[in-house]
């Protein structure tokens, strides 16, 4: 399949450019973005104790900075807080997971059997199986109608992850766009005969070290976000509206 962005009117970034031909094993998505519920259990599992399920640096980040939960949860009388901007509330457990980096991402795939996609996959699923053709955003071409998608502040917070059906992609992934950007595997890397733009500390900088995230927030502006769009952050920061989604790889 082709990932990237291709010449024509529309503004891209300097790292989205230019498409090109990525190799693909079969592979699963689910179908939403993993809860607060199903994190919760990980947590409640022992997750962040166990050392089985943590990369060499996601271990390393984890004993440094003593976590045992993400990093704006709290207990209290045998139930989860989180923290909202300005106060602490009870943990919404149909809502995405939040706040949560790389490397928890990965050891909770690890714990649920499952992995973090890769960007190419990711993109994959967001363009693919529209009788239209989609290519901008999972629906099709055309912009959402309000209210449809997670974006620009509309809802002030994420939704449950089962919300926003209007959004689907035409073989039923929800929210691929919008709620919380969604970490992969990724390593942000440029694309094959990257240039940068003008501004070249836009990317180029970051190559490497950082991660890929892809689709978008609550707080992201709609007229930014599409399919083709990388968002990067250090696998270590857990201060952004991140959550994820798991994969796995089919076998014949």
């Amino acid at each position: 399949m082709r990932i990237g962005a291709t010449p024509g009117a529309e503004f891209v970034f300097d790292n989205e450019k230019w498409a090109h031909e990525v190799d693909l094993e079969p592979f699963a998505l689910s179908a939403a973005q993993v809860s607060n519920a199903e994190f919760a259990a990980f947590v409640e599992a022992g997750g962040y104790e166990d050392r089985r399920l943590w990369s060499d640096a996601g271990w390393t980040w984890r004993t440094e900075h003593d976590a045992h939960r993400p990093r704006y949860w709290q207990r209290e009388d045998g139930g989860w807080l989180a923290r909202r901007f300005d106060r602490w509330e009870a943990l919404a457990l149909d809502e995405p997971a939040l706040h949560v980096n790389a490397h928890e991402a990965d050891a909770y795939c690890r714990f649920a059997g499952r992995r973090l996609p890769t960007e190419a996959e990711w993109e994959y699923a967001a363009r693919s199986g529209s009788a239209q053709g989609a290519d901008r955003y999972p629906w099709g071409d055309a912009p959402a109608r309000q209210g449809s998608v997670n974006f620009g502040g509309e809802f002030g917070r994420p939704v449950p992850v089962v919300s926003l059906p209007e959004g689907d992609t035409p073989t039923g992934l929800r929210q691929m766009l919008g709620n919380v950007w969604e970490w992969t595997s990724s390593a942000f890397a440029p694309y094959p005969g990257f240039a940068p733009d003008p501004y070249s500390e836009y990317s180029q900088p970051w190559f490497h070290d950082h991660r890929v995230l892809r689709g978008g927030c609550f707080a992201t502006r709609a007229r930014l976000v599409h399919n083709r769009w990388r968002n990067f952050y250090l696998p270590e920061r857990n201060d952004i509206f991140a959550g994820l989604r798991t994969a796995r790889t089919l076998r014949a």
